[in-house]
């Protein structure tokens, strides 16, 4: 695919792929500020009990973490030995009600060809609710999540280099779909294509480099019925 940009997806050759790679969070779907502040509160809360810090350390050693390690739980891990499924039962707590079903979505994922598999950050529990809540969980062949991961983040390539390895995936010939830039730098250099799903959240914003990012959108499900209809 050549590169395209900015937003306005047009001549979308996907003939090439194979195999399309999809971020969950803010990326398949939005989060709202009300669920960023409750991941934020919960985060807080176990950091402040965990390691017995008020909740100013504790957001300060959330933060300093996310931007050191790639994320908090795996600075957490490192940094203080913690057992990673303490932190997880702690997030489980995460209400997603809000998560709405998104027929349009499923629609057109369906209609996509080509295997679907979702690489999040996340854990497994987070991950199967949101899919069953948006419907789109029959139109996946597969989720690595941060487990499958060895609790290594993205944008550490090797991370990458273990999703190909465990399900078989010539990056040549998938694309990859994220709101966050810096987490299609290694996906570029492996040689997927790579899709960038603009959104308002800060840390998705700060972008002062594209030269790795092969598609831009402001609307996913838009974008991905061009492909379809291109293809």
């Amino acid at each position: 695919m050549e590169k395209n940009h900015p937003a306005s997806p047009k001549n979308i050759d996907s003939s090439g792929i194979d195999t399309w790679i999809f971020d969950l969070d803010n990326t398949l779907y939005r989060t709202s500020p009300e669920m960023l502040a409750q991941i934020d509160h919960l985060m807080g809360s176990f950091i402040s009990d965990f390691l017995n810090v008020d909740r100013v350390e504790a957001r300060r050693i959330q933060k300093g973490y996310f931007r050191t390690h790639g994320l908090t739980l795996r600075g957490l891990m490192l940094e203080h030995g913690l057992d990673p499924q303490d932190y997880i039962n702690h997030l489980s707590q995460l209400d997603l009600s809000e998560v709405a079903p998104d027929p349009a979505l499923a629609d057109t994922l369906n209609r996509l060809d080509g295997r679907k598999i979702i690489y999040t950050n996340a854990f497994t529990e987070h991950t199967r609710e949101v899919m069953e809540r948006i419907g789109i969980t029959t139109h996946f062949d597969a989720v690595y999540d941060i487990g499958d991961a060895d609790y290594v983040p993205k944008p550490a390539i090797d991370s990458y280099r273990r999703l190909c390895d465990l399900h078989n995936v010539d990056p040549t010939r998938a694309a990859m779909v994220e709101d966050i830039s810096r987490n299609l730098e290694p996906a570029a250099e492996l040689g997927m294509t790579t899709v960038w799903v603009r959104t308002d959240t800060s840390w998705a914003k700060d972008v002062t480099e594209t030269d790795h990012i092969d598609h831009i959108t402001d609307d996913l499900t838009a974008w991905l019925q061009k492909v379809g209809n291109n293809s």
